[in-house]
């Protein structure tokens, strides 16, 4: 009889779940990846007073929100200019004339989770008496940045803007080295075939110039193959 009760308070203690497994909480979400507003994607701004805006962020779980603001004058953000931690969705920045300006936000909750930030959008701000600006810095495409390859040949692919809408010509730096070698010169194109070794690393810039024979000089890429 003993036997018989103690296994009756056993199933009974195990059928209401009382041990800590039972509790299954759903993990917090990040935000969704905020949208740009303004300054529009390759704008010329006449006032180098920006007050930058972007879309307001949701967040599946009802989190308080803020938004980290990045403002560098290279496309791969090593040089950041201004930087903050915002509760609202514009900020007013004062930059220096006469520069190619390269954005991008991300939201973070309250939880400390964060989105992946916005794409990056250029401006330039206009300087005095300025009749021609530079190309701003051309965008990787493809391979991405440190990575891997399975291939024999590859396509080099970036692209690249003006805000005067010049017509472009492009320089290919390629080679084995992190100081790639000028391969190819003054090309329309924004791809380029290449031929590739095996167990070998890879560096790759774009040069930009314009018909006034402005030139941009681009960063440095790498990606290596197996």
């Amino acid at each position: 009889m003993k036997k018989l009760l103690y296994l009756f308070i056993t199933l009974s203690i195990s059928s209401c779940g009382g041990g800590s497994d039972a509790v299954n909480e759903t993990p917090n979400s990040p935000p969704e990846i905020p949208s740009l507003t303004s300054p529009t994607n390759n704008l010329l701004c006449i006032s180098n007073t920006i007050n930058f805006q972007w879309n307001a962020s949701s967040d599946s779980d009802g989190d308080n929100i803020t938004y980290a603001v990045e403002i560098a004058t290279d496309n791969q953000f090593t040089t950041i200019v201004k930087s903050g931690t915002i509760t609202q969705t514009n900020k007013t920045y004062e930059l220096t004339k006469g520069i190619a300006y390269y954005w991008r936000i991300k939201a973070k909750d309250s939880k400390g989770n964060s989105s992946n930030f916005s794409p990056v959008w250029n401006f330039y701000t206009e300087g005095d008496a300025v009749e021609n600006h530079l190309p701003f810095m051309p965008n990787q495409i493809a391979p991405q940045n440190n990575s891997s390859l399975n291939t024999a040949t590859t396509n080099l692919e970036w692209s690249c803007s003006d805000t005067d809408n010049d017509v472009l010509t492009y320089d290919i730096y390629f080679g084995t080295t992190s100081t790639p070698t000028l391969i190819e010169s003054k090309i329309t194109t924004t791809t380029y075939t290449v031929n590739l070794d095996a167990n070998t690393t890879y560096y790759w810039k774009i040069n930009a110039t314009d018909i006034h024979d402005g030139k941009t000089l681009g960063q440095t890429w790498s990606f290596k193959t197996n």
